[in-house]
């Protein structure tokens, strides 16, 4: 038995995928707004996600968004409230995971990119191409 502990499989694109970018949910802040449509291009032209998919894209941009409007009271009000780094470093770690899950990070892309299947049937490790 093959222990897969650790080992994420290769991301792949998706039987199907959407096509077309629906529109950021209007409850979403304006920081998670401008995260969904930063990324959601990238993840229709790369078939990474379905419908299915939609739910935890949406908790990458808001985890994102988070962070950001975090950041924003820190500079506004010059000082560090142990309580908000807290919660931004959560929505850090969040972010992180959901991005690793959408190939947007750069281990995950190199994971979407070995997806590939090589469709050529010639199957001579000898051949010459």
């Amino acid at each position: 038995m093959t222990h897969l502990r650790g080992v994420k499989p290769a991301l792949s694109p998706d039987r199907e995928p959407l096509t077309k970018s629906p529109a950021a949910p209007k409850w979403m802040t304006a920081e998670a707004r401008a995260e969904w449509k930063r990324i959601m291009p990238r993840l229709i032209a790369g078939r990474i996600i379905t419908r299915a998919d939609l739910t935890g894209v949406e908790n990458y941009c808001v985890a994102t968004g988070r962070v950001r409007e975090i950041e924003a009271i820190f500079a506004a009000s010059g000082t560090l409230d142990k309580t908000l780094f807290g919660m931004q470093n959560r929505a850090m770690q969040t972010a992180r995971q959901l991005a690793a899950e959408y190939g947007l990070s750069p281990v995950s892309r190199a994971r979407v990119g070995s997806g590939a299947t090589d469709d050529d049937d010639d199957d001579n490790p000898l051949a010459v191409r």
